[in-house]
């Protein structure tokens, strides 16, 4: 690849601006963390103090299911990526799913930040803009898909009553017809072509540039989806790999409860209330979900029969692990993945 002249006379001048902007962007990331930890740092030091002393061999096992559940995250979009062509080290995913779920987590409008970051990853992989855009699609697709079916299955599992599975199959088959259009729209891009001309000349009259501007450019995206073709067995597999995450994630919160001595809490009622946390997560009023998250939790692991002690110190466990750890970690990779980026070759 040829380097930009602005880009080359940069390293002759000095380092190159990505280097200049990576101690700032680090810089923002410990003010946004320090002015997290100082508002929730009242509330933490009491949930702590619910802690204890928690049974270390369970919190272990719950920090393995929560390193299990990332990565099956990481192989789900592995799955995906490998069934448009693209084959990538396991590695680079895990490493993905950290710095793009950390970015997420942490930032206001995390999404964003995240989303861009996976887009850039994955063409660094060799994805074509129109695979990396429709492997993020999909991914997510798959994601909410099978926590409204996981959530579903446990809700009619607590009620246990008939008009429980209507429901279920009303959701089931939301989530499959979410990700079947997706699909679809992959093998069938000519779909896109009448409503991609419109949008663009919409776009165009309120920036006022030509009609066409930008078609050509458009129309390269729309026929780079025609090399998607993902298979049946690559689906499934990316399917049950979502379905793991959001399962193992679950599993860690189980384990939490256990190792705090929470007890009498079934499967069904857990998956309920973890479910509940989860839809929670998805409001982004603050970063991280801080507070909204943790109240979700709590108030659906009392309602599913745990003293509010118990259901606090769980909690607080899970997201010392989940939040904490995780995320962590995941600044980490970041950090290594930029630094990484500036120093490789153009």
């Amino acid at each position: 690849m040829a380097v930009p002249a602005q880009t080359a006379t940069a390293t002759t001048d000095g380092p190159p601006p990505r280097w200049r902007r990576g101690p700032v962007v680090a810089g923002i990331v410990v003010v946004v963390l320090a002015v997290e930890l100082a508002l929730g740092w009242h509330a933490l030091v009491q949930a702590i103090s619910q802690l204890r002393r928690p049974e270390w061999d369970w919190v272990a096992a719950a920090l393995a299911a929560e390193v299990i559940s990332m990565g099956t995250f990481a192989r789900m979009q592995r799955a995906l990526l490998r069934g448009a062509g693209t084959k990538v080290p396991v590695r680079k995913h895990v490493a993905l799913a950290y710095a793009s779920h950390s970015l997420s987590a942490t930032l206001p409008g995390g999404p964003l930040f995240s989303t861009t970051f996976n887009f850039q990853q994955m063409r660094r992989f060799g994805a074509s803009p129109a695979v990396a855009s429709w492997c993020i699609a999909l991914s997510g697709a798959l994601s909410t898909g099978t926590l409204i079916i996981i959530g579903s299955v446990g809700g009619v599992l607590a009620r246990s009553d008939s008009g429980g599975w209507r429901t279920l199959l009303l959701y089931g088959a939301g989530a499959l017809a979410l990700t079947a259009a997706v699909r679809l729209v992959a093998r069938h891009p000519e779909w896109l072509d009448r409503p991609a001309r419109g949008l663009l000349g919409g776009v165009n009259r309120v920036r006022r540039r030509p009609p066409d501007h930008g078609h050509d450019r458009l129309m390269s995206f729309v026929d780079q989806l025609r090399s998607v073709r993902l298979r049946p067995g690559d689906f499934a597999l990316a399917a049950a790999l979502a379905a793991s995450n959001w399962l193992f994630d679950a599993l860690c919160l189980w384990m939490c409860c256990i190792a705090v001595g929470a007890s009498g809490l079934t499967p069904a009622k857990l998956v309920v209330a973890y479910c509940a946390g989860m839809a929670a997560a998805s409001l982004p009023i603050v970063p991280g979900g801080l507070g909204v998250i943790d109240a979700a939790l709590v108030l659906g692991l009392v309602a599913s029969g745990l003293t509010s002690g118990s259901a606090l110190a769980a909690v607080v466990l899970y997201r010392l692990i989940s939040f904490g750890f995780i995320i962590g970690a995941g600044w980490l990779v970041w950090l290594v993945v930029h630094y990484r980026t500036a120093a490789a070759p153009d």
